[in-house]
């Protein structure tokens, strides 16, 4: 028993040594931890204190080499004094009194003393505003060092996030073509199957055209050129018209609903882009980031992606009329509201990764609560749900646009429907997420009118946008049945109604109405089929003589050319006879003139007059001695017409040149004005290119410094980062052997107190 109860208090002894130890070892721990932290600042401050004892020390022995120049300044000066007094007392002796001399000596030696402490005065002025300015810089550099280090960690936090992403992208992937890799058999069986159906398929489709080609060629050859017993130009017509009202009546509902729906977005990217503005940053007072900025630019072209739906969608419901067959295959439409949905949701997914980095900005801010920071979590999920809903619309509608790849269009509508009510799901969650948000920030002690004013909006336009998606899904929940229901299709056919088809169809239902609405008025003769082959025999006949009546029309603008130019000839030539005729009646009324002077004159005058008389007679008689035909006449009027014509086609070749000239100077010129919009134009994208090639220079500039700053910044960082574990390592070292120490000290009292 004083066995036990000896062994029971070593052991008690034991473990309470034990525990005081492991309570002395957690404050040596502590007090390790508090001096490695007391180290580091007293190193810091240590760095701190040598380079300002440094700087003190340089400016002492600048100090003190300027004080060693000016005491030998004062010694040389003082050596001078020396001088000029034993001058002065020499002088005194000799009898003259240089004490003028000596008082401007001194104050020369004053005037010295003072521009030297002028001198000491501003030197130490200098090196205090350099002083002043070399702390500012530093602090200025120590601020966007930390700045540097922050937009590097934030780097690093996204390029881990992204290899976490690729990496699990990666693993998928290699699970993904492990399965496939499984089940290639199987698909290497379907394949051989599927070949085998469509290889028989091709086989019966093939036996099937080849007899109806040689059917369509038996009826061509027996029934040329018309054949209206086809039965593919010959559908029947449906038995009824409510399909094609009621479509009408469903499309101009949904219109209205998209148009509200329309609306509600316009406002809901107008009213975000103005609160981009506002909150965090207010753009009135200092400039917001460089990624809201971008945002805010992409949510001003809302418009253009968002209206186009509504145009769209009215377009299509135009294009239904009650005299039109309305089916997936004939409402071509559709295809235009489709490619405009698929822009819009092009344009949400490209929104989307700014607003999620705008909520997560609005999360940085100083005095963002916990409360907001978890609601901006819950709007970031609702957006990116709210975008994938309208990805799953696109889908959808895209699928319907297309009906020729449908198997069955119900499960589409089915799947549409659902679609809708979960989009009209998210965008009630996402309101009222904003809702308690806007209470939140309507707390905040920094909130202003502004963004109270642009967050109720936002609200409203949210309410709007719920109430519109609700009614979208309700609508097209109640309308289900007559979305999937078969509206047209030919008696006891299974295939759908081609576009082609429904134009025949309704050729034929006018025909028809037009058919019974004339059988009570007189109907005019149809044309025989023997007169219908000869007016397309003429037809034919009259469009093969097109080539000949071209060439006539060729000819017949020719010889009008050369009409032209004869009627040219012939009008100069009544000119001419017009002149010589003007000459002959003048000659006829000279003559008159001097016949009546020669009869109502004197002698003189009379024997004058018959002098001129016989002369003018003699002249008359040369004349018409002149006129009468002769050989030389006839052979000077064929020389001067051989001339004539010559000159006249001189003149027409001439002419005929000129007008050749004109038209390629016209053409010349505007070939000319052409290459000189060409050359304007040239020069202009010359200089925009010069000033893209100038701005991408600047900025492969910038971003060498920026690289440079940054890789010297990370040198810096990894050194220090070096130095820090090199002395990590040494108080891990001292820590180990303290470790060690104090076991092997426990071990010792252990060892002793189990000798007692």
């Amino acid at each position: 028993n004083h066995l036990e109860i000896s062994v029971w208090s070593n052991v008690t002894c034991c473990f309470s040594l034990f525990s005081q130890l492991r309570a002395q070892n957690q404050v040596l721990k502590k007090a390790v931890v508090d001096e490695q932290a007391n180290c580091v600042s007293l190193k810091d401050q240590l760095k701190q204190r040598d380079q300002s004892l440094r700087k003190q020390e340089q400016e002492m022995d600048s100090l003190s080499f300027r004080n060693q120049q000016l005491a030998k300044r004062v010694e040389l000066l003082q050596e001078e004094l020396a001088v000029c007094e034993a001058k002065g007392k020499k002088g005194k002796n000799k009898g003259d009194s240089p004490s003028q001399h000596a008082l401007e000596t001194k104050n020369v030696f004053d005037e010295d003393l003072q521009k030297k402490i002028e001198e000491n005065e501003r030197l130490h002025i200098q090196f205090y505003e350099a002083d002043e300015l070399h702390k500012r810089q530093e602090a200025q550099l120590r601020a966007r060092l930390q700045e540097l280090e922050r937009e590097a960690e934030q780097h690093q936090d996204a390029v881990n996030g992204l290899n976490t992403k690729y990496t699990d992208t990666i693993e998928r992937l290699h699970s993904d073509k492990a399965r496939l890799e499984a089940a290639e058999p199987e698909l290497f069986n379907r394949s051989f199957r599927s070949r085998l159906c469509s290889q028989q398929q091709l086989r019966r489709c093939q036996t099937e055209l080849s007899r109806q080609v040689k059917q369509s060629s038996s009826v061509i050859q027996e029934k040329v050129p018309f054949n209206d017993t086809s039965e593919y130009l010959s559908p029947r017509l449906p038995s009824y018209r409510g399909p094609g009202l009621k479509a009408r009546d469903v499309v101009g509902q949904a219109l209205s609903f998209i148009q509200d729906l329309v609306a509600a977005l316009l406002n809901f990217h107008s009213y975000t882009e103005q609160r981009v503005h506002i909150y965090p940053r207010d753009s009135s007072i200092e400039p917001i980031s460089a990624l809201n900025q971008k945002f805010s630019q992409y949510l001003h072209e809302n418009a253009a992606y968002v209206r186009p739906l509504e145009e769209s969608f009215l377009q299509l419901h135009q294009s239904i009329t009650e005299d039109t067959v309305t089916v997936l295959e004939t409402v071509v439409k559709l295809k235009s509201f489709a490619d405009h949905f698929s822009s819009y949701v092009q344009f949400l997914k490209k929104i989307l990764p700014y607003q999620l980095k705008s909520l997560e900005e609005e999360c940085e801010a100083p005095l963002c609560t916990a409360a907001l920071t978890a609601k901006n979590q819950e709007l970031h999920g609702d957006m990116k749900r709210v975008t994938s809903m309208f990805e799953k619309l696109q889908n959808y509608i895209n699928v319907l646009a297309l009906p020729s790849k449908l198997a069955s269009t119900s499960a589409v509508f089915t799947q549409l429907a659902g679609c809708l009510h979960s989009l009209h799901d998210a965008i009630k969650e996402m309101s009222k997420h904003y809702n308690q948000k806007a209470g939140l920030e309507q707390e905040l002690p920094t909130v202003t009118q502004k963004l109270l004013t642009t967050s109720e909006c936002l609200l409203g336009s949210l309410g709007s946008l719920t109430s519109s998606t609700g009614k979208i899904a309700t609508f097209f929940s109640n309308n289900l049945d007559f979305f999937t229901s078969p509206a047209y299709s030919p008696k006891g056919s299974t295939v759908a109604l081609s576009p082609l088809q429904a134009e025949t169809m309704l050729a034929n239902k006018k025909k028809a109405s037009a058919y019974i609405s004339a059988i009570k008025k007189p109907r005019p003769q149809s044309v025989p089929y023997s007169e219908a082959l000869s007016n397309r025999r003429i037809l034919t006949s009259s469009t093969e003589s097109r080539e000949g009546l071209t060439q006539q029309v060729q000819q017949s603008l020719e010889k009008i050319a050369r009409l032209e130019q004869e009627k040219e000839h012939w009008l100069l030539e009544a000119q001419l006879g017009k002149v010589r005729l003007e000459k002959e009646n003048q000659r006829i009324a000279d003559l008159e003139a001097q016949l009546a002077a020669a009869l109502g004159g004197s002698l003189a005058a009379q024997s004058a007059a018959a002098g001129t008389l016989t002369q003018s007679h003699e002249d008359t008689e040369v004349g018409m001695l002149c006129t009468t035909p002769s050989v030389e006449h006839v052979n000077e009027e064929s020389r001067e017409q051989l001339i004539k014509t010559h000159y006249m086609a001189r003149v027409g070749e001439l002419t005929t040149q000129l007008q050749i000239s004109d038209s390629k100077a016209v053409h010349f010129h505007s070939e000319c004005r052409a290459l000189a919009k060409r050359l304007a134009i040239a020069e202009k994208s010359r200089e925009s290119l010069s000033e893209d090639v100038k701005r991408a220079n600047q900025n492969i500039t910038r971003l060498q410094d920026e690289l440079t700053t940054t890789k010297r910044s990370y040198e810096d960082q990894l050194s220090m980062m070096s130095d820090h574990l090199c002395s990590m390592n040494e108080t891990l070292s001292k820590q180990r052997e303290e470790i060690d120490t104090l076991k092997l000290g426990s071990k010792g009292n252990a060892k002793k107190n189990k000798g007692r």
